[in-house]
């Protein structure tokens, strides 16, 4: 087991050679993707000292692996320092920590989403591109007293997409739920799937009804369902949109809760890498009619002398096989 903790400092790099544990929480669900870095507060009865190498905005990348090469984990930034009992926290926020920035106040009418996304950028930083396949429209968006990650996490609870910045390329990511496309790993019950809380359950046997309610210019109501009536209800609340972007996205969030397959997650090991959007086969010889290929929605990485342990979420079905 190796790792290695990176940490640019004022234009000064610094390497963290002791560590108690490291945990890294990715998702589709969430905005940004986090790390938590626990140290001793004390070694052989030496407070150590970091408030002049380690700071909030400090960026920072960590590595993890068995083996050279390391695979790159985490890039990001310090968001802050925390003691914690008889330990330090370093407390990560990915590149996303750049759109905490306050924003100029604007009425948008008429836009999609991709516009509203251009706009922050603009606000943040002009040299980052906006990459987005789920360009809904709305008929009127108000940013008010708010930070760019604020008008982005509100997208992200309104719309169910998928947002996130990819770093190496400075790109800012928006794509409607389960369609971006990440790696492929494969996992066995009897092989590499340490301990598992999965349960196999029937499309027909989740029944639920999807409201998409939105209020228009000029105050009135208007709403869409998708899925059964008399279902697990469930209704989701976005700004003023028209009624085909209301279907796609009662549809989308259908989707993602009915399918015949797996549900719950399970415990691996580093190897095979896996993240969000990744698309992982699921075997057990014991049950070859429950083969299938599903979704990554969330990855948990905790790394320390224990041991390396991925907790991996599933989302929806893509293939039988």
């Amino acid at each position: 087991m190796k790792y290695n903790i990176e940490i640019n400092t004022d234009g000064k790099k610094y390497r963290l050679a002791l560590i108690h544990s490291i945990v890294i929480e990715k998702s589709v669900e969430l905005l940004a993707d986090t790390a938590t870095i626990v140290l001793p507060e004390a070694v052989l009865n030496k407070v150590l000292n970091f408030e002049s190498k380690i700071k909030r905005g400090s960026s920072i990348k960590i590595e993890l692996g068995y083996s050279s090469p390391l695979k790159t984990e985490f890039i990001g930034y310090v968001e802050q320092i925390t003691n914690a009992g008889s330990s330090l926290e370093i407390k990560c926020e990915d590149e996303l920590f750049v759109f905490r920035k306050q924003i100029a106040d604007k009425v948008f009418k008429t836009t999609t989403v991709k516009d509203i996304a251009n706009y922050l950028i603009s606000q943040v930083n002009s040299n980052y591109k906006v990459i987005c396949d789920y360009d809904l429209g709305y008929e009127k968006f108000v940013i008010h007293q708010a930070t760019a990650y604020d008008v982005l996490k509100k997208l992200r609870e309104e719309l169910r997409c998928n947002i996130y910045f990819k770093s190496e390329t400075n790109e800012l990511h928006i794509h409607a739920p389960y369609k971006d496309k990440g790696g492929s790993v494969k996992y066995s019950m009897q092989k590499n799937i340490e301990s598992s809380s999965l349960e196999y359950k029937k499309a027909i046997d989740k029944k639920f009804e999807i409201t998409v309610e939105s209020i228009d210019k000029k105050g009135k109501v208007q709403s869409i369902k998708s899925g059964t009536t008399g279902g697990d209800s469930i209704t989701i609340k976005v700004g003023a949109m028209n009624a085909g972007d209301l279907k796609r996205i009662a549809d989308a969030e259908l989707s993602r809760r009915s399918f015949d397959g797996y549900e719950g997650s399970f415990d691996a090991w580093l190897i095979p890498y896996v993240e969000p959007t990744y698309s992982a086969q699921i075997t057990d010889n014991d049950y070859p009619d429950k083969k299938g290929t599903y979704y990554v929605t969330a990855v948990k990485t905790e790394f320390s002398d224990a041991g390396g342990k991925r907790t991996i979420n599933l989302g929806i079905k893509l293939a039988n096989g």
